[in-house]
């Protein structure tokens, strides 16, 4: 049992175009190295070009339903029992499931070659806002997975 206290949340503030704590989270996974200014350049310029082609004139609804089509709901976690590891399907908390679904998006992203980061970001919303591409494949896999190892759910805890 931990001796400590309980992490605390440390509070972020919105962002300043949409003042929005999502896309200031989103733009924050996207920072490297400190320059938040270059983050915030790639992700509204991404979000603009994600409306611009979905015909919508609130990105932030759509950049929202995209990131709702990305969000997991079950995950598997190891557990050890009896010196066989069992892998335990569980129900993700909501804020670790924005995060994974925002991980993934950006993980893919900058996986894709030639292309600068807010067209790749750009690109890879529209393929969650259309339920396709490789983050709700990784989504998808993840549910297979825990779908799988349904028979193990009575060793969560």
């Amino acid at each position: 049992m931990s001796r400590r206290r309980r992490a605390e949340k440390r509070k972020i503030d919105p962002d300043p175009k949409y003042n929005n704590l999502v896309v200031a989270k989103f733009i924050n996974k996207i920072m490297m190295q400190g320059k938040k200014a270059k983050a915030q350049k790639i992700v509204y310029n991404a979000m603009e070009k994600f409306a611009s082609k979905l015909k919508s004139d609130n990105p932030l609804e759509a950049f929202e339903q995209a990131l709702e089509n990305a969000k997991p709901s079950l995950e598997v976690k190891s557990r050890r029992i009896g010196g066989a590891t069992y892998q335990v399907p569980i129900e993700i908390a909501p804020d670790r499931r924005t995060s994974l679904a925002m991980r993934w998006i950006i993980q893919y992203s900058r996986s894709k070659p030639g292309r600068s980061m807010a067209d790749a970001l750009t690109m890879e919303l529209g393929d969650c806002f259309n339920n396709q591409g490789s983050t709700i494949k990784k989504k998808d896999d993840t549910h297979r997975m825990a779908e799988a190892n349904k028979a193990f759910a009575h060793y969560k805890w």
